[in-house]
């Protein structure tokens, strides 16, 4: 690729010509108090940040923003911030994964209709890290990721405390009567030390490792704790670097290629990641133009065992983590399964950056033959209520319910589940099997976190801790549990979860890789056909867009319209 020139940089259009427009766009910027010397002939940087006031996850991107700033400065670059939508995974409701999309087409507007010639994207709440990644491929700018890194270890009563993780095991000892309400509250005050993002393998860390593996990140980067000084240093390394990558011309699509996507997979097999990893992975993997699917996630997850030890999975925190050598010395330990030529926003391959780290605790970041569990960290599952696949946690449920046949309790709404669980006179087991329906991406909408289906009271109080429960939704990546996720095609548009009855048998085999209805092809036909979808007023704005264009859980839930890499023309500039 040829070497930028500030002749050939995008943003000479608006400010290198000699026309009228290009006028305005001059002496617009002045009017802001800078000089010529400040914007001309130099790469324009936007910063989408995804700072707010509700996004504790967040709180530090406002100042780490400044400091990104002062290395593009000190680069010789022109810095300007551009604000997006912020997605906080704890406050944005119905969820989140209603408006990945949406962020993902506000990065790529911001980025196109600017003149921008590179991007320093700050995110890491769950759903900013593949929004903000999606709109930067199909922009196709250079581009680095700038994550917020996960805050500092809970405490309580002298335990250490994970996001969601703990708050899950004593909401249910809570429930159960085994703590106090004053202990419980006790808890809140401490679970959450610091902004940033959740401190145990949940979303945001898995995928801020993803991104990391797929070379879209600063070495080590994805680890280094929020309130950590070294994450600052960070930040302004971010911006230098970025300036480089402009000049170089070194583009997402140059970078992202079948080989990244296999090293993000393996990446989330060997962390028991999120199950949400496989929908923003299979996303980000059409808008680069790489053909992948949940056969690809099937083939690698037995590829190697899962050597991060942190919770929900493991015993250790990401801090833990990041002090025994972060995802650098993470990547090391994996190399003989990755594929370490391929290239990263560093201008080298992702083998030369972690040629050098160290793994300084083998409990927290595991040898590869001493893993914590053998196999791969998810499942792909498949059967006559799930064509087109389900996913499983297998390391995160109580391994007698691997291989599991049990009666079903249905449920078409998470309101009457809720309602259900907490009668004590519900009809229920420890072999039964929880089916939630209607909280895909369509029916729910948006295919919330509620896969982690709460187990009943009754069973609670019986010292139950964990059920086959089987859902189209997905869940948080600190959950737990036998919780079978992401059924596709979903109940609402007619898929095969719509004809499970309360009381029919549901058979579970995960080293089959199997799950499965038992009843007859005929019945379950039958059944389908006779089936109608709830009713539900007809929505308007963003909702009508996603329910008519978002695809199912296997593809990736993005927008059929979004997909692909053709991309659009550059704005004329009149």
């Amino acid at each position: 690729m040829t070497r930028k020139t500030p002749e050939t940089l995008r943003s000479h259009r608006w400010f290198g010509a000699t026309d009228l427009r290009s006028f305005g766009h001059r002496s617009r910027t002045l009017q802001m108090g800078y000089r010529y010397e400040d914007f001309a002939r130099k790469p324009v940087i936007a910063l989408i940040n995804t700072w707010s006031d509700l996004n504790p996850c967040h709180t530090h991107l406002r100042t780490r923003a400044e400091e990104v700033k002062r290395g593009i400065w000190a680069a010789g670059g022109f810095p300007v911030e551009l604000p997006a939508i912020s997605l906080s995974e704890s406050m944005v409701k119905p969820t989140t994964m209603l408006y990945r999309n949406f962020l993902a087409m506000e990065t790529e507007e911001l980025l196109r209709s600017h003149p921008v010639d590179g991007a320093v994207l700050l995110g890491g709440c769950d759903k900013t890290t593949p929004g903000l990644l999606m709109g930067a491929i199909s922009m196709d700018l250079p581009a680095i990721f700038l994550p917020a890194g996960p805050m500092l270890r809970g405490n309580w009563g002298g335990r250490v405390l994970g996001s969601g993780s703990d708050v899950w095991k004593y909401w249910a000892d809570k429930e159960a009567g085994t703590i106090t309400e004053a202990d419980w509250r006790e808890m809140e005050s401490g679970i959450a030390r610091s902004f940033g993002t959740c401190m145990t393998m949940g979303t945001a860390s898995t995928m801020a490792g993803i991104v990391e593996a797929m070379g879209m990140m600063l070495p080590g980067a994805g680890s280094i704790p929020a309130a950590d000084s070294a994450h600052s240093r960070m930040a302004t390394a971010c911006g230098e670097r970025i300036v480089q990558m402009v000049w170089d011309d070194l583009t997402p699509k140059r970078i992202l290629t079948a080989g990244s996507f296999h090293n993000a997979i393996v990446a989330l097999m060997a962390m028991a990641g999120s199950t949400n990893g496989i929908v923003h992975v299979l996303a980000m993997a059409r808008r680069a133009g790489v053909d992948l699917t949940l056969d690809d996630f099937e083939r690698l997850s037995n590829a190697v065992g899962v050597i991060a030890n942190l919770r929900p999975s493991g015993e250790f925190l990401m801090e833990d983590f990041h002090y025994a050598g972060g995802f650098a010395a993470f990547f090391k330990t994996l190399a003989p399964v990755l594929k370490n030529g391929e290239m990263t926003v560093t201008g080298r391959t992702l083998g030369e950056n972690f040629a050098d780290a160290k793994v300084w605790n083998d409990d927290v970041i595991r040898p590869l033959d001493r893993p914590i569990a053998a196999g791969g960290g998810i499942a792909v599952l498949r059967g006559n209520i799930a064509p087109d696949g389900c996913i499983i946690k297998p390391t995160a449920a109580e391994p007698r319910l691997l291989k599991h046949r049990g009666p079903a309790l249905v449920f078409d709404s998470y309101d009457e589940m809720l309602k259900a669980v907490n009668d004590e006179t519900l009809d229920c087991s420890p072999d039964s099997v929880m089916v939630l329906r209607n909280a895909g991406p369509v029916g729910g909408p948006g295919m919330p976190e509620w896969g982690m289906l709460p187990i009943p009271r009754k069973l609670l109080k019986q010292g139950v801790r964990d059920l086959v429960r089987i859902s189209d939704a997905r869940m948080s990546g600190t959950s737990y549990g036998a919780c079978i996720l992401h059924v596709a095609p979903e109940a609402y548009v007619g898929g095969p979860l719509a004809a499970v009855r309360t009381g029919d048998i549901v058979a579970v085999d995960v080293e089959a890789r199997s799950i499965r209805l038992e009843i007859s092809d005929a019945e379950l036909a039958a059944r389908l056909a006779a089936y109608v979808p709830k009713t539900r007023p007809e929505p308007r704005g963003w909702v009508r867009l996603h329910a008519a264009h978002v695809t199912q859980a296997d593809k990736g839930c993005d927008y059929d319209f979004l997909e692909g890499t053709e991309p659009l023309p550059e704005p004329e500039i009149h």
